[in-house]
């Protein structure tokens, strides 16, 4: 049985953020990794995003599939994440992952940081 939670798409993974995830997994060799998407506690503005690589899927864990790409998000991170979107972008400023979250009503200028 699938430990998995299948549901409609809570949040927009892009493709451009799906495409660099798969050429990371690629890099590490490991075709078992996920893309773990996560809130926690602190950050400038109350609550800070997290990005991590893992193997395990936990119970109550809501997947996604995208291009080959599992993103997984655990329960208590999914109430905040509802309806944003995670994308990849390469800038002056350097490349990284961004979420732009509709449920933040205030968020830091690092981009990894917000409130509601």
């Amino acid at each position: 049985m699938n430990a998995m939670t299948e549901m409609p798409a809570p949040l927009v993974f892009t493709d451009a953020a799906a495409a660099k995830v798969k050429t990371l997994i690629d890099e590490e060799g490991n075709p078992d990794l996920k893309l773990r998407v996560f809130v926690s506690g602190g950050g400038c503005s109350g609550f800070q995003y997290g990005f991590t690589f893992d193997e395990v899927v936990n119970e109550d864990d809501t997947a996604m599939q995208k291009d080959g790409v599992t993103l997984l998000i655990d329960p208590m991170s999914y109430q905040y994440l509802v309806g944003a979107e995670i994308d990849y972008q390469e800038g002056l400023e350097g490349a990284q992952f961004v979420i732009k979250n509709p449920n933040a009503t205030t968020t830091c200028g690092c981009g990894s940081s917000f409130s509601v």
